[in-house]
């Protein structure tokens, strides 16, 4: 017979994973569901009302220069304000946003201009959420499982990614993508309300500080104090840039004229989804010493969705590619999380996560915007195989970086002798030489370069 106690002991949550963890991942469970399928609807939105690929970057760039214009903003001011409330604020944004988008396509023929209109509205509430959003998270867990942490969160997220995106090529291929841009809308509307629920408590108050250019310019000391940080930020630039050209951009064009349109680039879309959930289970038990030797190396095959697509591949194979890329990129972006929760006071985590999001998304708009240019005057196969090769060139100079390789995950033992997270300006390499610590006022830095 099954005591009261052993039932208990069956359905309660571990003792870290705590009101604020799970009400961050609930929430990003709904999201994903929405805005997997919404990202596929939107570029064949643009194709169905007659635009080409011109056009469809076009509309991903209005979706990411006001990313790129607000987010150091945004940051500074999810470090001044309770980042839950900051948190809401930019759901409801977006949830209108989407409700508006949707409604465009299904009573009409959407405009150009009015589709770039709305992309830009989504991603200025993506702007204010994203440095909240990761501060927050990482306030919400403990340094001893942080890893396992971030890796079921991501697990839950990228989960929850593989349905939507599968549902969502499928239901454009059935019901058109206006309906998909509709639960995308309903989406955020779920998840603005549970994030209402946040509690801050736990955080102390914030001193009154110099303003915000004061605080935007203190987020920049920590930024470019740590080498490893900045060095891989500069990578994604790149990475990022190439990576989503390839796959917003190219991939719906070569899903249309090779694959058999929507629903077998969704199939593809979800075997990377497949791979991040992958990746996210081997993160839970495995713990790597060189989180960021190991994290870097696990990048290259990130290349491989560019280069199946410039073959192009049957989905068969192109689905396979996915799925290692989608597992050996989930691995960095765990031992990422967790290198700079080690690291990073909590007071300073969305102002400097701004200037990693910065630099890590601020060329994707021009790389969306002239991929159908490059398309026009290079080709679709050689612009996809130039996407590859960017991408495993930059990791191999990553590696060239001592910090990068050098930077351990400490033990609890190393972290009681380090002191608080703020005192070390550099990161802690037990078997090397420490590299020259920044400036004395710097005090860590934080951020989503994956």
């Amino acid at each position: 017979m099954t005591s009261p106690a052993d039932a208990e002991r069956r359905t309660r949550r571990p003792a870290w994973a705590g009101r604020n963890y799970t009400l961050l991942t609930a929430a990003a469970i709904a999201t994903n569901l929405g805005s997997q399928g919404a990202l596929i609807a939107s570029a064949f939105a643009v194709l169905e009302s007659g635009g080409g690929a011109g056009d469809v970057g076009l509309v991903a760039a209005a979706r990411t220069i006001p990313l790129v214009l607000f987010l150091l903003v945004g940051g500074a001011l999810a470090d001044r304000l309770p980042r839950h409330r900051v948190m809401v604020a930019a759901n409801a944004l977006n949830c209108v946003s989407q409700a508006a988008f949707a409604a465009l396509v299904l009573t009409g023929d959407p405009l150009l201009w009015q589709m770039m209109a709305l992309a830009a509205l989504g991603g200025t509430g993506h702007a204010f959420f994203s440095p909240a959003s990761e501060g927050m998270l990482m306030s919400s867990v403990t340094d001893e499982q942080a890893g396992r942490a971030f890796a079921l969160y991501r697990m839950a997220m990228h989960g929850a990614g593989i349905g939507g995106a599968a549902l969502g090529g499928a239901l454009i291929a059935v019901i058109g993508p206006g309906w998909v841009l509709a639960v995308d809308s309903a989406a955020f509307l779920v998840a603005g309300a549970l994030r209402a629920f946040l509690d801050v408590s736990h955080i102390p108050p914030r001193e009154p500080g110099g303003g915000m250019i004061s605080d935007l310019r203190d987020g920049w000391r920590e930024f470019v104090g740590r080498p490893w940080l900045w060095t891989i930020v500069v990578q994604f630039a790149v990475v990022n840039a190439v990576f989503v050209a390839a796959e917003a951009v190219y991939g719906p064009l070569v899903a249309r004229d090779e694959l058999g349109g929507a629903g077998p680039w969704g199939l593809a879309l979800a075997a990377f989804g497949a791979g991040t959930v992958g990746g996210a289970v081997l993160m839970v038990r495995w713990k790597p010493r060189r989180l960021l030797l190991v994290g870097t190396l696990c990048v290259f095959p990130y290349a491989l969705p560019a280069a199946g697509l410039a073959v192009p591949l049957p989905i068969a194979g192109l689905v396979v590619l996915m799925f290692v890329s989608g597992l050996s990129v989930e691995v960095f972006g765990v031992s990422w999380m967790t290198a700079l929760h080690q690291e990073i006071p909590e007071e300073k985590l969305s102002r400097v996560s701004s200037y990693d999001m910065f630099g890590s998304i601020g060329m994707i708009p021009l790389a969306t915007a002239l991929a159908g240019p490059v398309e026009s005057a290079f080709g679709r196969t050689p612009a996809l195989w130039g996407c590859a090769a960017l991408i495993v060139l930059l990791t191999a100079a990553v590696l060239a970086v001592p910090d990068v390789r050098r930077l351990t995950r400490r033990t609890d033992t190393e972290k009681i002798a380090a002191g608080p997270a703020d005192s070390p300006a550099s990161p802690a390499f037990p078997d090397f030489p420490t590299s020259p610590a920044p400036s004395a006022d710097a005090e860590g830095a934080v951020g989503r370069a994956g």
